[in-house]
């Protein structure tokens, strides 16, 4: 009988300086096990729930699709009785097609994993497989400053452990479209382009992705990927993180609050308001 892993998880504290004995929530972290049509490709840790998105947007994010299409379902292996295995199938048509782009998916996955990726070399190989990305849009920069606290008041998780990550879809206007919260940032992008993914709303078109800790390289090529031409964060970026994003053509900010923000790659998106310029 498969069992359904939970997001959260009871744990015996002390809190101090009292020295009371209570009891307390803490955010699950289990391994997840992809593997696309039967064989193994990644095991990533994640909080549950959600799983089949998050390995769809894995899928997408780490270049082992490129289109939807390709995607044929994405599924909890009923046979593994713990349910941290998601399998994902390809269209027939992509199967053959996608061979060799899912090895060097594993070998890249292997590479980032054991020493690191390569610099320029890795962000000129990714520019060659994002699409242009939405323009012509604009946020001022007071709806910016809000969107911390929506995401915020959005992630029903953290609110009982306060530890978890959470990525935020918002349109241009500041209405929230998708928020998916995970204890890794990468899983909770991936999952919420999954989301995006499976019912059918890719490419999203204009809008921000907020995510809540700091911007890495490999946040900006996940949202890249995912066609999601704007990415802030309410933490520093990094150098490679702010090099992609100007390759891209990515809108890139950090250090997001309701007051202040730095923008680090292509402001152009960002309109006339209160620490928008």
């Amino acid at each position: 009988m498969s069992v359904t892993p939970k997001p959260t998880a009871d744990c015996a504290v002390v809190r101090f300086p009292s020295g009371t004995a209570e009891s307390d929530q803490v955010a699950v972290e289990e391994p997840l096990e992809i593997r696309v049509d039967g064989e193994p490709l990644a095991v990533t840790m994640r909080t549950p729930g959600h799983d089949a998105e998050l390995a769809a947007g894995f899928c997408l994010t780490e270049g082992v699709i490129d289109d939807p299409d390709d995607l044929e379902r994405a599924e909890p292996c009923t046979l593994a009785g713990y349910g941290n295995v998601v399998l994902v199938s390809l269209a027939g048509a992509a199967r053959e097609a996608r061979r060799e782009q899912i090895a060097r998916a594993r070998r890249d996955l292997y590479m980032s994993s054991s020493c690191g990726l390569c610099g320029t070399l890795t962000i000129d190989r990714l520019a060659k497989q994002v699409d242009p990305l939405p323009t012509g849009f604009t946020i001022p920069g007071d709806t910016l400053g809000r969107l911390p606290g929506l995401m915020a008041e959005a992630q029903e998780v953290f609110s009982h452990t306060g530890g978890l990550h959470a990525a935020a879809l918002f349109t241009p206007d500041g209405q929230l479209r998708l928020l998916r919260e995970d204890v890794g940032r990468h899983n909770a992008v991936d999952k919420l382009v999954g989301g995006l993914l499976l019912s059918g709303q890719l490419p999203c078109g204009p809008g921000v992705l907020l995510v809540s800790g700091r911007a890495s390289f490999e946040l900006v090529q996940k949202a890249a990927r995912a066609g999601i031409g704007f990415l802030a964060a309410v933490g520093a970026p990094s150098s490679m993180a702010v090099d992609a994003a100007e390759r891209f053509g990515m809108t890139l900010v950090g250090f997001l609050r309701a007051d202040r923000f730095n923008a680090y790659a292509h402001p152009d998106r960002i309109g006339r308001g209160p620490g928008g310029g």
